[in-house]
């Protein structure tokens, strides 16, 4: 079967990576450095998985930046281009998405659309009635940076927007491309499977400011956040996981979910979803506000990246710190190895660690590392755990 994927970032690679093991994938982008790595077979992201898959597996994948190489003949074109939240329109910029669409269209091929982007609820719904169209559906993804490929292999759950014998082709096309066994398959309505994917992040997030506000009263109280946390999961309806104190949630999923949701209620009572939001902006002050009390000249910044195996800093919680630490006449300075520019935006971007080290009054640290345990009096961190 020859199948389409729109977009070659950590959703449509991975899962481009997944289906090419037994099916003809083609992959659009347009970006043509993206489209040669693919074609060379390296990975443009980083992924272990997919990094490995692309080296060492026999797969039926190609790229292009011809969009209609790659949709013609297609069974299904999966959609998973960004979807950026917009702050002055309170709404996902989807703009990309319909894109695709609209070349799918002016082709008049027999084909099913299968949106794996992250959109608003009701996306898929004004979409059918906007365009006067069936032949698309809604698939949530689930996915983790640097771990893509590993979540499609291994995935929790599978869901589509659809209760059709189409969507039962989708599902069984990414079950048997995976390694689990008895993955858990549920079909619902495009318009509940939008919600699943915003509910799902934002819960997420809901647990990353709990344990996050949690280590800010200990540690305004002096207290042992590390002792509290392990005494309040010990309770098996809690569970000791996902709950490493940080700077914040970042990276390309929660930030924008979250925002997303709190739109999607207006004219609906809630509390709770909007002080999700919120709390994250309160835990970044907090971080900087520590900072301050320090008194350095010079911050350093380790990392851009907030978690072990990415690449990925977009949205990172760290920048937001910046921006409150940049107010207060302070030079600060970054340290990345993804960076090959010699600055990030204002800021110097230090490449030797060694000189990183010496420059810095305090270092910025969301993850720690064996590489600063040198400098620990500098070091600034609410990582207790050393995992993400």
């Amino acid at each position: 079967m020859k199948i389409a994927v729109a977009g070659t970032g950590y959703v449509g690679l991975s899962i481009a990576t997944l289906l090419s093991q037994k099916n003809e994938v083609v992959a659009l982008d347009i970006i043509e450095e993206k489209v040669d790595m693919i074609n060379n077979h390296i990975s443009p992201i980083k992924d272990e998985y997919i990094e490995k898959y692309l080296k060492e597996k026999n797969l039926s994948l190609k790229a292009t930046l011809d969009y209609k190489e790659a949709f013609q003949d297609a069974k299904f074109i999966i959609i998973s281009t960004p979807t950026n939240y917009d702050d002055n329109k309170d709404f996902f910029d989807t703009s990309s998405v319909e894109d695709i669409i609209q070349k799918v269209i002016s082709m008049n091929i027999d084909t099913t659309m299968v949106v794996k982007s992250t959109v608003p609820v009701d996306f898929i719904e004004n979409i059918k009635k906007k365009y006067h169209i069936d032949n698309i559906m809604f698939s949530p993804e689930f996915l983790r940076e640097g771990k893509a490929l590993y979540d499609n292999l291994y995935p929790s759950r599978i869901i589509i927007g659809e209760k059709s014998s189409r969507a039962e082709e989708f599902a069984n096309l990414l079950k048997e491309s995976a390694l689990k066994e008895d993955i858990p398959v549920k079909f619902m309505n495009s318009t509940e499977a939008e919600a699943v994917k915003l509910f799902a992040n934002t819960y997420l997030a809901l647990r990353v400011s709990y344990f996050n506000e949690l280590d800010t009263y200990a540690e305004l109280k002096g207290l042992n956040t590390k002792d509290i946390i392990e005494g309040v999961c010990l309770d098996p309806r809690i569970g000791n996981h996902y709950n490493n104190p940080s700077f914040g949630y970042g990276g390309y999923c929660l930030p924008k979910d979250t925002k997303q949701l709190l739109a999607n209620y207006k004219d609906v009572p809630q509390n709770m979803i909007e002080a999700i939001v919120k709390s994250n902006k309160t835990r970044k002050q907090h971080i900087a506000d520590m900072i301050l009390k320090r008194n350095p000249k010079v911050v350093g910044v380790y990392r851009l990246t907030m978690k072990s195996g990415s690449d990925n800093f977009r949205e990172s919680a760290i920048q937001g710190i910046i921006k409150i630490l940049e107010k207060h006449n302070l030079e600060i300075i970054i340290y990345e190895p993804m960076l090959k520019e010699n600055h990030f935006e204002d800021m110097k971007a230090i490449h030797n660690l060694e000189e990183f080290k010496q420059k810095s009054d305090v270092i910025l640290v969301n993850r720690t590392s064996k590489e600063l345990e040198d400098v620990k009096d500098k070091i600034y961190t609410r990582d207790l755990f050393s995992r993400d």
